[in-house]
Formats: structure tokens, C-alpha cells, sequence
């Protein structure tokens, strides 16, 4: 019994030294969340790039209060000089607008 309680404990503090909040986003080639995607994780208070690459949307859950996402190129990139599109947290799809392609996000 006490070698069942010391694993039990061992495995509870690890649980709980993981982070609290890790939200998925899955940037998606079409509008909509639709087409080809390709899944990351991103911590709270992270910003999320893609670096050369862009995505038209990207879908997201286990976002804590809020994501923000970043056109692609120029004074955008890396999440920089103000989001486009600002959504609550929990889980949803942003679409960049006509023309353009979201290159990063920020989880918070």
C-alpha cells in the first residue's frame, strides 16, 4: 500500500508541473479551417510564427482567454505592430481576409 501511494504522489506532481493552458492551432492552407492542416502546440502567453510560410486560417482550441492573429509580411510578422483578428479563448477558426494570409499567432 505505501509503495501505491508514493507512485501516486510521484505521478500528481508531475501532472501538475506541466503547463496549465497548452493550446493547439492547426494552420489550414483554405478559408474556413478548410483543406490541408498541419497541428502545433503553443503555450500561454506565447507567440506562434510560421517564419517563411503563411496559412488562410487557422483553427485553435484550448486557447485559455484569447488569440491573436498576424497577417503575413512586412511589419506583421513574429507578431508585431498590432493583430488583425482578436477571438476569445476556448476553441474556434480565423480566416485572414481576401488577399492576404495569417503568418503567426499569439495565445494568451
Amino acid at each position: 500500500m505505501m509503495e501505491f501511494s508514493v507512485i501516486f504522489v510521484a505521478i500528481a506532481l508531475f501532472a501538475s508541473a506541466s503547463p496549465a493552458w497548452a493550446a493547439t492551432v492547426t494552420g489550414f492552407a483554405g478559408a474556413d479551417c478548410s483543406g490541408s492542416g498541419e497541428s502545433f502546440g503553443v503555450g500561454s502567453d506565447e507567440c506562434f510564427t510560421l517564419g517563411c510560410m503563411s496559412v488562410k486560417s487557422f483553427g485553435y482550441s484550448g486557447v485559455p482567454s484569447q488569440i491573436q492573429f498576424y497577417l503575413s509580411g512586412g511589419a506583421h510578422d513574429s507578431c508585431t505592430n498590432g493583430a488583425d483578428l482578436i477571438l476569445g479563448g476556448g476553441s474556434g477558426c480565423g480566416t485572414a481576409p481576401d488577399g492576404f494570409n495569417f503568418e503567426s499567432v499569439a495565445v494568451f
